[in-house]
């Protein structure tokens, strides 16, 4: 199976983005340009399968602040 995006010869990754909760971005290649444009594949750390550590880091500061 052929990318599209490769053979169109469009700039993109084929790794998913992870948008974590404290705003830090991170794809799951090794990609050195993070924008959102370049990443077809987009998830929020909350939706990662057994959790991220920065999610439950947030919670605890969120009960803390309250």
């Amino acid at each position: 199976m052929d990318c599209r995006s490769c053979a169109s010869g469009l700039d993109h990754c084929h790794g998913t983005l992870v948008l974590h909760e404290s705003g830090v971005v991170d794809c799951t290649e090794a990609c050195s340009d993070l924008d959102q444009v370049r990443h077809s594949l987009r998830m929020t750390c909350a939706e990662i399968e057994g959790g991220c550590r920065c999610v439950a880091e947030f919670t605890e500061e969120f009960a803390r602040a309250s």
